[in-house]
C-alpha cells in the first residue's frame, strides 16, 4: 500500500499527517504540498508537525521521498515532477478552504482538482480514495437530521461558495469518473483538537467565543450544533483509507443528532476553560439584523477588529448557525468506528487555549 495525503499542511489535512507520524503506515505515506521546491515543502511539513505538538523524534521521520510537490491550480505539472504510479490509496483532502468569495474557488476546488484526479485514476494502481467534502454541502432545505443517502437538489442554495463547489466535485466524480474507486467522507463542522484545544487552528472556534462575548446571537441555547474535533475526523478519515473492507462507499464523520452538543452546554464548558461565569442567564437570542445594533460595541467586547469585517462574518456564521443541522452517521457506526466525543466535552480546553489570540487573529484562517 502506497497512502497519498493531499492538502497535508491544512487544518484537517495536517491532523491527518499528525496522527500518521506514530504508525506503521507512516513510512508508505506521500504528502501533496504546494511550495516552489523539496526544500521548501519539508519546511512546511515540519511546521505542520510542529503545529500539532507531534514529537521532535517523529518530525524528523520525514523523509523528501514522500513529498509530492503539487498545486491543484496547475495540476498537470504534478505529474511531470512526481512518480504517483505506485500509490494505491489516497486521502483526498487538497481544497481552497474559505468561507469568503474567493476567485479561484471553482478553478481550484472543481476544475483543477477533477483534472489531478483524472490523471492519477490513469497513472497509479487505485485500491481506494477517499474524497474528503463537507456535510453542509447538501445546502440548507435537506430534513433534520440529514439522512447520509439525502440527494441535493440540483438547485440547492448555498450560504456560501466553498460548499457549491465541494458537491459540484462530488458529482462530477461520480458522473466523469464511474470506475474510480470513490469513498466519499463529509465531515460537519471540524473544530478544535481533544487535546491541543485551538492551538493548532482556531478555525470557526472563534464564532463560538464572540457570542459568549457578545452574549446575544441567532441561536437558542438549546439548540444542538454538529462539530467534531480534528484528531477524531483525521483517525476516522485513515481508518476508512486503509481498513482491508468497507460496507459503505459514503460516510457523514459526524457527532449525529444524539451527540452533537447544545449551546447551553457548550457555555458552561467555555466558561470553565476561561475561569469565568456562564452567561446562558443573560444570553437573548436576536435575528441577523439585531447584530448591526451591537456593531459598536465589537472593539470592547471582541478585542481590536475591523468592527464591520466581523459584523459581515458573525452574520454568515449565524445563518449555518440558526439551521440548527445535525447529520446521521449510521454508516459509521455500521462500521463500527468509534463516534466522536461531544463537542462540549473538550470545548473547555478549546477555550482555555484560545485566550492567548483575539477573536480578529482568529478568524483569519477561514477568510482567505
Amino acid at each position: 500500500m502506497q497512502l497519498l495525503v493531499t492538502g497535508a499542511t491544512g487544518f484537517l489535512g495536517g491532523a491527518v499527517l499528525a496522527e500518521l507520524a506514530a504508525t506503521p503506515t507512516w513510512d508508505a505515506a506521500r504528502f501533496m504540498v504546494r511550495a516552489a521546491d523539496l526544500a521548501s515543502a519539508q519546511v512546511r511539513l515540519r511546521e505542520t508537525l510542529a503545529r500539532f505538538e507531534v514529537a521532535p523524534e517523529l518530525v524528523k521521520r520525514l523523509h523528501p521521498r514522500q513529498i509530492v510537490l503539487g498545486d491543484l491550480a496547475d495540476p498537470d505539472t504534478i505529474f511531470e515532477r512526481a512518480d504517483l504510479s505506485g500509490v494505491t490509496h489516497v486521502i483526498n483532502n487538497g481544497a481552497l478552504a474559505t468561507f469568503g468569495n474567493h476567485p479561484r474557488l471553482w478553478e481550484i476546488n472543481v476544475e483543477g482538482s477533477f483534472r489531478f484526479i483524472a490523471r492519477l485514476a490513469e497513472v497509479a494502481r487505485l485500491s481506494r480514495f477517499v474524497h474528503v467534502g463537507t456535510a453542509m454541502c447538501v445546502g440548507p432545505d435537506a430534513p433534520r437530521p440529514v439522512p447520509e443517502d439525502w440527494p441535493p437538489a440540483p438547485d440547492a442554495h448555498h450560504l456560501v461558495p466553498y460548499t457549491g463547489t465541494k458537491i459540484a466535485i462530488e458529482e462530477k466524480l461520480q458522473r466523469e469518473l464511474p470506475h474510480l474507486p470513490l469513498v466519499r467522507a463529509r465531515p460537519t463542522i471540524v473544530v478544535g483538537h481533544t487535546r491541543l484545544g485551538t492551538r493548532p487552528s482556531a478555525s470557526i472556534y472563534w464564532v463560538f467565543r464572540s457570542v459568549q462575548l457578545l452574549e446575544k446571537f441567532m441561536i437558542a441555547l438549546d439548540d444542538r450544533i454538529d462539530v467534531v474535533p480534528v484528531d477524531w475526523t483525521a483517525r476516522t478519515l485513515i481508518e476508512i483509507a486503509t481498513r482491508p473492507t468497507l460496507k459503505h462507499d459514503f460516510y457523514h464523520l459526524s457527532a449525529g443528532p444524539d451527540m452533537a452538543s447544545t449551546f447551553r452546554e457548550l457555555d458552561s464548558a467555555m466558561a470553565r476553560g476561561r475561569g469565568t461565569e456562564p452567561r446562558a442567564a443573560v444570553y437573548e437570542r436576536i435575528p441577523a439584523e439585531g447584530l448591526d445594533a451591537l456593531i459598536g460595541t465589537f472593539r470592547e467586547r471582541l478585542g481590536p477588529c475591523s468592527p464591520r469585517i466581523m459584523l459581515r462574518a458573525l452574520k454568515l456564521y449565524g445563518m449555518f448557525a440558526a439551521l440548527n443541522m445535525t447529520f446521521r452517521n449510521d454508516n459509521l457506526r455500521d462500521e463500527g468506528i468509534q463516534p466522536p466525543p461531544p463537542f462540549a466535552s473538550y470545548a473547555e480546553v478549546c477555550a482555555a487555549s484560545a485566550e492567548a489570540s483575539t477573536v480578529a487573529e482568529q478568524m483569519v484562517a477561514d477568510f482567505k
